[in-house]
């Protein structure tokens, strides 16, 4: 026996049970799951080459950690198993070939179900006469943590099954049932709790996992009724009566009875139409509300599933399939700063190279200098990378247990990087500004989001940045004014990619006025913001002439982008760059037609639209409401008179109309809202 070996072995299994601690006791991981799965592959290899070092104690034998101290401890009925993984349609075909050896004799043709691998916290629900009586964590997959008292303040969990179905069908269900399933929580919940969450000072949750375990087990269940908490149910873990006996069977009688359970599943009778349906949902993954880590592949015969067995810690008719990683782990350079449009500086991370998501990351934003601080992000600091989707990746934290000491901190700096002038950081704010109107970069910068707004196709950063150093533009309007020669014969420009950038800012002085005031770049006025000073301002000029007080009464306009707005119009150089756009034939104004009707039959009605509607975008659809007097908001709250629902409707807006029992009406029933409420106003 190499000794190398045995040491490693021994070495491997300690690193393992650390970060099964930290991610399942304590909730604060220090490494990537890729990194972890890395080092569970390396053991996995290991023992399979010296069967003899395999111990009972090995992570491989087993699922986490024990339950932490302060909850009661749950002996589960039946284990609660994990999964082995794959990460590709070869080793999905592989896992198949090699598991299909175990099938019985009798067993129907192979079929299977998929799942989405839901990245939350693991849940077991025990039912007794169909009242919700014990909840549990998953724990050590054998024994988990009473967290009955804190599942109880999850509104998705139902206190008793079966819940009444419209239709009143009757379910029956048996005197003892325990269901699986997965606490997790939305991303818009997760970044909303956060927000919160800093403006009273309090912990920031490093992603939604992480949020929904920290929520669910709090001591103190108030604290987790006031966290924004989902769940998933799919699996039945026991139960002494008639249940289904398909995976498939399972989910639907789940639904029936009252567990939330993902629309998101599909069954299939043959591997290739699996393996492509699994590849494909790597590049739908954010099309979701909620985190995913993969898919899980289920083969669908229960009993043909049980008596696959199990190796190890993970069942045989089941596996993982595992999308690329999120997160990882690497060493911040140096912090270096950009200037943004309005002024804003913009810490980021200048890494050691690190692969991420399929790509290299280099870089990642500190989001603002009060952040680092509060995180107390230093260079030479091992932090942890998070990318989600496309967007651009962020630092979540530091490691602290890897520090060496020679780690630096980082000052904010006290003159702008690109213009040098001093900068000025408001009481109440926590961003730091340079306010010099001549900074080059926020010039760039500034021209690059008027571009974007207002819809100027082939006019980017590059663009931008070239434009500006030339001398051809010093502000944004100054595009409206660019000639053909001076264009002409720049680099990347030739004569008939000039002649597009022109039409297409010639075709911008045509959009809408709430594009405009988008495009203006005023602080806290997005698109949605815009779109309601439009309707309450017809033209530019009078929303320029309009008071902060004023402002103020408009619904959703708070003090802040009242203040801003008035700001923004007060200052010479910004009245001089509406003329130049006046000047030029840009559209400042709504024509007299457009406004909506007082008095019109949807008048005093708040609509918020959801999906694909079948004949009208949602911009026409909003003008339509609009010019019959009604108004359209962005969220379902309490105030909202109906949800006008189209195809692939979004799932938040939906539960929430469900929830506050908000009407839900398709396109055709809008149309017939109004012509009823039109002929009642004539017949009156």
């Amino acid at each position: 026996m190499n000794q190398d070996v045995a040491e490693r072995i021994a070495r491997l299994r300690q690193e393992i049970h650390y970060h099964n601690y930290r991610y399942y006791v304590l909730d604060a991981p220090v490494i990537s799951d890729a990194e972890y799965d890395a080092l569970m592959d390396e053991l996995r290899a290991l023992e399979a080459e010296h069967p003899e070092l395999i111990t009972p104690d090995s992570p491989t034998q087993r699922v986490g950690h024990q339950p932490a101290e302060g909850f009661a401890k749950v002996e589960h009925p039946a284990p609660i198993l994990s999964l082995d993984k794959a990460t590709n349609g070869e080793e999905i075909r592989a896992w198949w070939e090699r598991v299909s050896k175990f099938l019985p004799p009798d067993a129907p043709p192979p079929a299977w179900v998929v799942e989405p691998k839901l990245d939350g916290l693991t849940v077991v629900l025990h039912y007794e006469d169909g009242v919700f009586v014990l909840g549990a964590t998953r724990g050590d997959g054998f024994v988990g943590e009473d967290v009955t008292s804190n599942l109880r303040t999850v509104r998705a969990l139902p206190l008793r099954v079966p819940v009444p179905s419209p239709d009143g069908k009757p379910v029956s269900v048996p005197h003892r049932l325990v269901v699986r399933g997965e606490a997790i929580m939305r991303i818009e919940d997760f970044e909303e709790l956060n927000r919160r969450q800093a403006e009273a000072g309090e912990k920031i949750f490093a992603n939604p996992r992480n949020a929904a375990a920290g929520s669910l087990r709090q001591l103190d269940p108030r604290i987790t009724a006031s966290r924004p908490i989902s769940l998933l149910c799919y699996a039945i873990v026991d139960a002494d009566g008639p249940v289904p006996t398909t995976q498939w069977e399972t989910l639907r009688y789940l639904r029936e009875l009252g567990f939330p359970v993902s629309e998101q599943i599909a069954r299939f009778e043959s591997l290739d139409e699996l393996i492509a349906y699994c590849e494909a949902w790597v590049d739908k993954r954010d099309t979701v509300e909620y985190e995913l880590d993969g898919l899980v592949i289920k083969v669908d015969d229960l009993a043909t599933r049980q008596a696959m067995g199990v190796v190890g810690n993970a069942p045989r008719g089941e596996v993982a399939f595992k999308f690329p990683g999120r997160e990882a782990t690497t060493r911040i350079l140096d912090i270096g700063v950009n200037v943004g449009r309005t002024g804003v500086l913009t810490p980021y991370a200048i890494l050691e190279p690190v692969r991420l998501g399929g790509v290299t990351i280099r870089k990642a934003t500190l989001h603002n200098f009060e952040d680092m601080e509060r995180k107390d992000i230093r260079i030479g600091d091992v932090v942890i990378v998070r990318r989600a989707g496309d967007v651009i990746p962020y630092v979540v934290g530091p490691v602290q247990e890897r520090r060496t000491g020679a780690e630096r901190l980082y000052r904010p700096p006290q003159i702008c990087p690109s213009c040098g002038e001093p900068v000025v950081s408001p009481e109440d704010e926590v961003a730091v500004y340079c306010i010099n109107v001549a900074c080059p970069e926020q010039r760039v910068r500034r021209v690059e989001y008027f571009a974007a707004v207002m819809d100027i196709e082939g006019l980017g950063e590059r663009t931008a940045q070239l434009f500006v150093a030339r001398g051809l533009v010093q502000d944004a309007a100054d595009l409206y004014y660019l000639k053909r020669e001076e264009i002409l014969g720049l680099e990347g420009f030739a004569e008939k990619s000039t002649d597009n950038l022109l039409a297409a800012i010639a075709a911008s002085k045509e959009r809408p006025l709430a594009q405009v005031i988008a495009a203006l770049g005023i602080r806290g006025v997005g698109s949605t913001v815009a779109q309601v000073l439009a309707r309450h301002y017809r033209s530019l000029d009078a929303l320029a002439a309009a008071t902060a007080e004023e402002l103020q009464t408009i619904e959703g306009l708070g003090p802040h982008i009242a203040g801003a707005i008035v700001e923004w119009f007060a200052l010479p150089r910004n009245r001089e760059f509406v003329e130049k756009l006046r000047r030029a034939g840009v559209r400042l104004a709504e024509e007299v037609g457009e406004a909506p009707p007082a008095g019109g039959p949807l008048e005093g009605l708040t609509f918020v639209i959801t999906g694909t509607l079948p004949t009208m975008s949602r911009e026409e659809a909003t003008r339509l409401i609009e010019r019959h007097g009604g108004r359209v908001t962005d969220s379902v709250s309490r105030k909202t008179d109906y949800l006008v629902v189209g195809s692939a409707p979004g799932g938040t807006k939906y539960r929430k109309a469900q929830q506050l029992g908000v009407p839900m009406i398709d396109e055709a029933q809008l149309l017939e809202l109004i012509n009823r409420r039109r002929t009642g106003e004539q017949s009156d």
